[in-house]
């Protein structure tokens, strides 16, 4: 009797560690991914503010043509 539980302490302790193992990969991978996601935030954030740059850009120089006529 002693000895099936030993065994089965050893097969839930090995169950655990293989689902530690996979919760870190699993972790890895999210963390990556979460860096790219971030990076292109970043890109999308920068390009939206040179955008809007150029675009405000363009209506003062509609404006100012505006007035000139």
């Amino acid at each position: 009797m002693a000895n099936f539980d030993l065994d089965e302490l050893e097969q839930k302790v090995t169950a655990l560690i293989e689902l530690n193992q996979r919760l870190r990969n699993d972790n890895e991978v999210l963390r990556t991914r979460q860096e790219t996601l971030i990076a292109e935030r970043d890109e999308w954030m920068d390009k939206t503010v040179q955008t809007r740059s150029r675009i405000e850009a363009m209506l003062a120089r509609l404006r100012a043509m505006e007035e000139q006529l």
